[in-house]
């Protein structure tokens, strides 16, 4: 029998991702957009900031098995709620971590997501660096955030329920530009209000 907090949690999230939709932000075509062009998607698979799991569902309802890291606990279970509700929870491995330093070896990762986590960034350098450090040399990394409209609409819904969205100091061209001193090949996609980008190794 599912528990009332796994109703609530769910009832919440139908809830704000049809809010975000009155906006002109549809949660679930965004991440889908995202995973289509991520493909294919193979191999060892990280999200770098769970968050509360809009992306962490998205991937798990399409099948995949993967790691997913954050630095909040509490943000985790959010997440875990919502995969309970669909019973997809054995297929996420979480963990609580920091994205500048990753409990994992060189090269481990064939396919890092990083999904509206960049503008919460105060160092996109240290963030990207580790990254790169993870990723297995075939692999590639997909980032993917709000540009200037997406944030736009996170500023009304956020000052519509009485609070201030926070936004550090990284951007996705912060992190187009580390990734490319490091050598990464560059593949970009844009959306109204996201822009996905990819960083494949030359070799590839």
């Amino acid at each position: 029998m599912m528990s009332q907090a796994v109703i609530n949690n769910h009832r919440r999230y139908l809830e704000r991702t049809a809010l975000y939709k009155t906006f002109g932000y549809d949660i679930e075509k965004e991440r889908s957009f995202i995973i289509e062009k991520a493909q294919p998607v193979i191999g060892n698979i990280l999200e770098a900031g769970t968050g509360k799991g809009y992306f962490t569902l998205a991937l798990a309802r399409a099948g995949y098995h993967f790691f997913s890291f954050d630095i909040s606990a509490e943000e985790q279970r959010y997440a875990l709620l919502n995969l309970m509700y669909y019973n997809l929870q054995q297929q996420v491995t979480f963990g609580i971590a920091d994205v500048e330093s990753m409990p994992c070896n060189d090269g481990f990762f064939d396919v890092i997501f990083a999904v509206n986590m960049i503008h919460h960034l105060s160092s996109v350098r240290r963030a990207c660096a580790e990254l790169v450090r993870i990723l297995s040399p075939h692999g590639k990394i997909v980032l993917s955030d709000f540009n200037a409209d997406g944030l736009a609409i996170l500023d009304k819904i956020h000052a519509l329920e009485g609070r201030k969205h926070e936004v550090n100091s990284g951007t996705m061209i912060d992190a187009k530009n580390v990734l490319t001193e490091r050598g990464l090949h560059m593949e970009e996609h844009h959306r109204p209000t996201q822009d996905v980008l990819i960083a494949r190794h030359m070799a590839e």
